[in-house]
């Protein structure tokens, strides 16, 4: 006879429901509405707030006192080839070594499925707990991000919501969970530089201007570029050209404009006016026809210790036993914008060793740990 395999635990269950609905981004399929119903029991008003195409909520409990708010995304990456998974992507499942497969075990249905699981059992504990709790979810966050967290935040801001504190579920932990949370992120500016040139026949460079070869010096001088030293919580600012086009296809005719995508990934010791001002000083410098057209993803913004981070790093410690290690690596999240509120902005998370890989998984007990940390750091900012 069989044995009866293990019950899952609450949050494992709800993880799994979440990762078995193939909400890539913006779709949801129904993963807010099962959030929303779960917190609704527990005492939390819903609004639910659709934008364009993509679905948000935004719901709060309490009427009074600092607000401690969950963050985070119900929509996942594509999956890539399916044949290349060992386990249909969004059908969840555990192996035999304990790990949690399925899109979005990482990033984010796990921590989703903590977060809810984690509030529930607070607010059964303390249902009369200090200062206020509030989830805000969006399904734009592996997107474009343009109405999700972004539109929400420009909404609570317009009605004067006060945000103190909040923990974003973003996978922010290296081999263990709880290693390292992310206290804030570097800002992200991105340009596409446009050189003019002539167009010509190679037999007879003397009648064009290559684009190409007059950019080439400047590129290599941006590249170059010492931008800022960094600081304490940043490392310096990085330039770095992703994409170059230039030329019509044929081999004997030089182009006549060149198209270069660059981006930087910079620290609070440089502004985006300066980044542009410096960037414009050495296009001019080399006597280039040129033009850029940017793109602002987000400023760099960074919480320092104080109430949540140390909430947070309590509780990681008392589940765990380890000291955590704020960082502030890696790209950006919908942090930025919350933290545009005067927000305290945490992200704590998974391991992220698979995260946007063929067979994403995580160890299934880690989202258990995570669901104590999250309920001890409620503890920690809310208890009466």
């Amino acid at each position: 006879m069989t044995a009866p395999a293990p019950a899952l635990s609450p949050t494992l269950e709800l993880a799994c429901e979440l990762i078995n609905r193939p909400s890539v981004t913006p779709l949801d399929e129904g993963c807010q509405q099962l959030m929303s119903q779960r917190l609704a029991a527990c005492g939390f008003a819903i609004e639910p707030m659709h934008i364009e195409d993509v679905e948000n909520f935004w719901a709060i409990r309490g009427n009074d006192g600092p607000v401690l708010c969950f963050a985070g995304h119900t929509d996942v990456v594509p999956t890539g080839p399916l044949q290349a998974w060992q386990n249909p992507p969004f059908s969840a499942r555990i192996d035999d070594a304990g790990m949690l497969h399925g899109r979005g075990a990482a990033d984010m249905k796990g921590s989703l499925a903590a977060m809810i699981v984690a509030v529930e059992r607070f607010t059964a504990d303390y249902p009369q707990h200090q200062g206020q709790i509030a989830f805000l979810i969006t399904s734009d966050e592996e997107g474009p991000a343009h109405h999700g967290t972004k539109a929400v935040v420009e909404r609570l801001r317009e009605r004067g919501q006060r945000l103190d504190w909040c923990i974003v579920g973003e996978p922010s932990s290296t081999a263990l969970v709880g290693d390292v949370v992310k206290n804030g992120r570097r800002g992200s500016l991105g340009g596409t530089l446009t050189v003019r040139g002539q167009q010509g026949h190679v037999a007879y460079p003397h009648l064009a201007k290559n684009p190409i070869h007059l950019a080439a010096p400047a590129l290599a001088e941006l590249a170059a570029e010492h931008w800022d030293d960094g600081n304490a919580f940043f490392p310096p600012t990085s330039f770095q050209i992703s994409n170059l086009n230039a030329g019509t296809g044929a081999t004997n005719v030089i182009p006549g404009t060149l198209e270069a995508v660059f981006n930087f990934r910079f620290s609070t010791e440089s502004t985006v006016e300066q980044l542009q001002q410096r960037t414009a000083a050495i296009l001019d410098k080399h006597g280039l026809d040129w033009s850029v057209d940017w793109a602002l993803s987000g400023l760099p913004f960074l919480t320092e210790p104080g109430a949540l981070l140390d909430g947070v790093a309590k509780a990681i410690r008392s589940v765990t036993g380890r000291e955590t290690t704020p960082s502030t690596s890696g790209g950006t999240s919908d942090g930025r914008f919350i933290a545009t509120l005067g927000t305290q902005v945490v992200e704590l998370g998974p391991v992220n060793a698979t995260i946007h890989q063929v067979d994403e998984h995580i160890l299934a007990s880690d989202l258990d740990l995570l669901t104590e940390i999250y309920y001890q750091t409620l503890a920690n900012l809310l208890a009466c």
